[in-house]
């Protein structure tokens, strides 16, 4: 037994630990919002390689300029050429994590963290590594945290920037906001995956694809945080499948990406505005995830509901209904959170995994929400997804997708 305990005693040397990665700290919602007024420890995974100065990397660094500089235009592009503030330095351990929001430090190892960690979770999904659609020109992806008085954020050929908020009566930096900088990586790691454009898109839903996808992915990375499930499920009872964008769910909710992509949109309830036309796709994902989420804890023995007895659980079953058949006490939730919150990782990553796999199905020039939609399900047949096709058929069928 102690040599099973003490290996060095066991007769031979120890094997070395393997990396974890890199330490950091991490807001997976604006600090503003209830419940997330602590960052929470996150871990960037080895295959970023050696984490320096800066924070950088091979393929991502910090630009953090001494002047305000102003947002990339054509013809510019990186490497910024003017001074720098002086890089956020790893600790002793090689770790991030001693530098907390009260240091100046923090906006750069943020938004690089936040960065890095929409990465890991997408080429994890693909299960190999994404090349920046912007090589060989550039082999970095630059990150400007903080450009000041500029109420936006960009990503581009080589750059993500990140502006300032005025909302909630306080300039709030979007190099804060998960969201922010997971929904720009959406459309980098999207345009890297996918390809760009040769046309000018006329005729397809390239663009209001690209912001579908980019809010989804968004949710995808919120939904890797324990902070965030634990406070979604706990603050549900594990129910998911309140009925619409005027129920409670979106009363109580204050992450803004689940109140993005819980409405009841269809096409033909939308405008040809990229982001009005993105989101009935957007939350048709979001059905998607909810239908396979009820249906992993229908097939664990936590909830009596079955949804493949309806085309939309949703939308078919009154919400008086549902209500009644999914209250569950709060003493009694806290004996299921742990299968629950299993049930809700397990079908983030067997979305994720259907989504981000679709991609090289599609073509830009010609993409169209139904080949979008098609893509989806060819993906799902051939991994994790294809015990739920007929529910995500349905799912986009209800949309008006098919």
């Amino acid at each position: 037994m102690d040599a099973i305990t003490h290996t060095e005693g066991a007769g031979h040397e120890a094997a070395p630990e393997r990396p974890l990665g890199t330490r950091f700290l991490v807001f997976p919602q604006p600090s503003f919002i209830p419940g997330y007024e602590k960052p929470e420890v996150v871990w960037i995974g080895p295959s970023a390689g050696p984490i320096l100065a800066g924070p950088s990397d091979s393929r991502i660094y910090v630009a953090n300029p001494v002047e305000a500089k102003s947002p990339y235009a054509a013809p510019y592009i990186p490497p910024y050429p003017g001074l720098l503030q002086p890089p956020a330095e790893p600790g002793p351990d090689g770790h991030f994590d001693h530098i907390g929001p009260g240091s100046p430090a923090f906006l750069a190892t943020h938004s690089y963290a936040c960065t890095r960690r929409v990465l890991d979770i997408c080429e994890g999904y693909l299960g190999r590594s994404i090349v920046w659609f912007f090589q060989p020109t550039l082999e970095r992806l630059e990150i400007v945290p903080r450009i000041p008085h500029w109420q936006n954020a960009q990503s581009g050929f080589g750059f993500l920037e990140l502006g300032e908020s005025e909302e909630h009566g306080r300039a709030s930096c979007f190099a804060l906001n998960f969201d922010a900088v997971a929904h720009e990586m959406g459309h980098l790691i999207l345009l890297s995956e996918l390809g760009v454009l040769e046309g000018d898109g006329s005729g397809s839903d390239f663009f209001a694809y690209h912001e579908a996808i980019a809010d989804f992915i968004s949710l995808l990375g919120l939904l890797s945080f324990d902070t965030a499930l634990d406070r979604l499920l706990r603050r549900t009872g594990g129910n998911l499948l309140l009925h619409n964008e005027l129920d409670k769910f979106a009363e109580l909710s204050d992450e803004k990406q689940l109140r993005l992509l819980n409405n009841s949109l269809r096409i033909g309830d939308v405008s040809q505005e990229v982001h009005d036309r993105s989101k009935p796709f957007a939350a048709a994902l979001f059905d998607c995830l909810v239908e396979v989420y009820q249906s992993l804890l229908f097939e664990r023995g936590v909830s009596d509901i079955d949804p493949r007895r309806f085309s939309d659980l949703r939308q078919q079953m009154a919400p008086a209904l549902m209500e009644e058949a999914l209250h569950v006490p709060p003493a009694s939730y806290e004996l299921m959170h742990f299968a629950a919150k299993a049930a809700l990782q397990e079908a983030r990553d067997i979305i994720g995994e259907a989504l981000i796999r679709s991609w090289k199905y599609l073509d830009p020039d010609s993409l169209t929400f139904e080949a979008a939609a098609l893509a989806l399900l060819e993906a799902a047949s051939r991994g994790r997804g294809i015990s739920y096709i007929d529910q995500i058929d349905d799912c986009m069928r209800w949309r008006g997708i098919l």
